[in-house]
């Protein structure tokens, strides 16, 4: 990443500020086909880079390219669950978690890009079969994020569709040159 990405953002970049960045990123998309695409798009943006050039940090407390597909496949877990929670209990409290933490725990920087990618790819698949199961009044069900307020299902799946968006433009940044 060029910037260090942060709960809210970028440094500097307020949440209000990075709800409104992101949202831009979808704006008229659908957000169940960028979820779609987002597995077989990182795997194309990573295939043939070295395990220096997946592991390599722009900057100190930079994440590297293995490090953001950790992430991505960490979130989709907290995604998983939020989801499953809001269809369950209508008005759930969802808590938001430290993803520089979860990066230190779950010790990123030692992760295969391969098993990240997997971990990703299966969460995310589980958590599509659900939406599309959906009922228009499931859509609409919801939770209190502590960091973002009333979040419905489809508010959800739109931020996940914009994060999506977010961490492949990061891989793009750090790809090689010449790629």
């Amino acid at each position: 990443m060029r910037m260090r990405q942060k709960a809210s953002g970028s440094i500097g970049e307020s949440a209000q500020q990075y709800r409104e960045r992101l949202a831009s990123y979808i704006e008229g998309k659908d957000p169940l086909s960028i979820q779609r695409q987002s597995p077989t798009q990182l795997a194309d943006l990573i295939a043939g880079l070295s395990a220096e050039q997946l592991a390599f940090r722009p900057a100190d407390g930079n994440w590297s390219i293995v490090e953001i597909l950790a992430h991505l496949a960490d979130d989709e877990i907290a995604t998983y669950w939020r989801y499953r929670q809001m269809v369950e209990h209508d008005g759930v409290q969802l808590s938001g978690f430290d993803q520089e933490l979860w990066a230190r725990l779950g010790n990123y920087q030692t992760w295969g890009s391969d098993e990240a990618l997997a971990l990703f790819r299966l969460l995310r698949n589980a958590n599509l079969r659900l939406l599309e199961s959906l009922s228009a009044e499931q859509w609409q069900r919801s939770g209190h994020h502590a960091e973002r307020g009333r979040l419905t299902v489809a508010d959800l799946a739109r931020h996940m569709a914009a994060h999506d968006i977010n961490h492949l433009r990061q891989i793009k940044r750090l790809l090689p040159i010449e790629r």
